[in-house]
C-alpha cells in the first residue's frame, strides 16, 4: 500500500521535480550559490502561530508550546549551532518542548558523545520535553542509540503513546506515533482511552499521515520530515520533498473543513544537499487560547 502511495505520488510530481533540478543546478551558482549554501542555512524563522479552540480551558491561555524538527546533526549542521538554537529556544520560554524527528543525519556514522546530551538537557520547559521517531532516527542502526541519548537529556518518547498536560485539575492531551516509513504507527494505541472531548495534539513526524489522522479525535498535528523542499522557486514551489511529505510540505493546512488543522515545519537542518532556498529553517512557537 506503502509503495503503490509513493508511485503514484511520484507519477503525479516527476515533471514538476525533473524541472526543478534543472532550475536547481542551473539557478544555485554564484551569488544565489553562496546564498543558498552559506547564508540561509543559517538564519532561522520563528513562526509563530495562536492556536484557539473552545476544547482548549482558559486554564492554558497563553500556554507556549514550542516544535523543532529535523536537526540532521552531522550534515552541515553543527554542535555549535545546535546549542545556539537551544539558546533561542530558551528565551522563548517554553511551557512544553517537542521535537518531531530526525536528530542526526546518519547514526551509524556519527560521533556520538556527552556534549549533545547536555545541550539537549538544556532546554527548559516546566511541563516536559517529549519527542517521536523519525526516519533517519529509525535508519543506521540509530534506534537504540538515538533512545538513549534523549531519555539521557531528559526527553519522553512518545511512540504509539500519550500524555495528560495539566494545569489547576484541566488536561489537554499530547500524543505521539512512531514513524511512517521505518517504524510501526498505531494511532489507535496511542489515543488508547483518551477522553475525544479534551484538546488533542498529535507529533507524527511525516505530515502526509494527516489524511489517516482526519479520522481519529485530534485538532493538531504537528509534523516535519518536509524540510520544506529546502530549494523552493517562484510558481514552482518546492523541487522535491519525500515520501509523506509529497502533498503537505510547509505551513498550516486545515482539513475536512476545520476537522484537523496540520502544521508542517521546514525544519533547522539539512540532508541530501546542503542548501536551502526561499526555505528557511525553522522553529514553531505555539500559543495556545481558550476560544469561548
Amino acid at each position: 500500500m506503502n509503495d503503490e502511495r509513493t508511485e503514484n505520488m511520484n507519477r503525479r510530481s516527476f515533471l514538476k521535480k525533473a524541472l526543478g533540478s534543472i532550475l536547481a543546478v542551473a539557478g544555485l551558482s554564484g551569488t544565489t550559490y553562496y546564498y543558498a549554501r552559506e547564508i540561509e542555512p543559517g538564519s532561522l524563522h520563528i513562526n509563530e502561530n495562536i492556536i484557539a479552540s473552545p476544547s482548549i480551558s482558559p486554564a492554558f491561555n497563553h500556554f507556549k508550546i514550542v516544535q523543532f524538527s529535523d536537526t540532521h546533526l552531522g550534515f552541515q549542521y553543527t554542535l555549535d549551532q545546535f546549542k545556539q538554537l537551544t539558546k533561542t529556544i530558551n528565551d522563548l520560554q517554553p511551557d512544553v518542548i517537542v521535537f518531531t524527528g530526525d536528530l542526526v543525519d546518519e547514526p551509524h556514522l556519527y560521533h556520538w558523545d556527552n556534549r549533545l546530551i547536555g545541550i539537549l538537557r538544556s532546554l527548559k520547559a516546566e511541563h516536559g520535553k517529549y519527542w517521536i521517531y523519525g526516519n533517519h532516527d529509525h535508519g543506521g542502526y540509530g534506534t537504540e542509540i538515538v533512545l538513549d541519548v534523549m531519555e539521557q537529556a531528559e526527553f519522553t518518547l512518545l511512540k504509539n503513546s500519550h500524555t495528560m498536560i495539566e494545569i489547576e485539575g484541566d488536561t489537554f492531551i499530547l500524543a505521539g506515533i512512531d514513524d511512517v516509513l521505518l517504524g510501526k504507527p498505531n494511532i489507535k494505541e496511542a489515543l488508547r482511552d483518551v477522553n475525544p472531548d479534551l484538546f488533542t495534539v498529535l507529533l507524527a513526524h511525516e505530515p502526509d499521515y494527516a489524511d489517516k489522522t482526519v479520522e481519529f479525535p485530534v485538532d493538531i498535528q504537528l509534523s516535519g520530515h518536509s524540510h520544506g523542499g529546502q530549494i523552493r522557486f517562484p510558481f514552482l514551489g518546492d523541487v522535491y520533498t519525500p515520501a509523506y511529505a509529497e502533498k503537505y510540505v510547509e505551513g498550516k493546512y486545515t482539513l475536512q473543513n476545520g476537522k484537523l488543522d496540520l502544521y508542517v515545519n521546514k525544519g533547522i537542518g539539512t540532508t541530501r544537499v546542503p542548501y536551502r532556498f526561499l526555505c528557511q529553517p525553522e522553529i514553531h512557537l505555539f500559543t495556545l487560547m481558550n476560544k469561548a
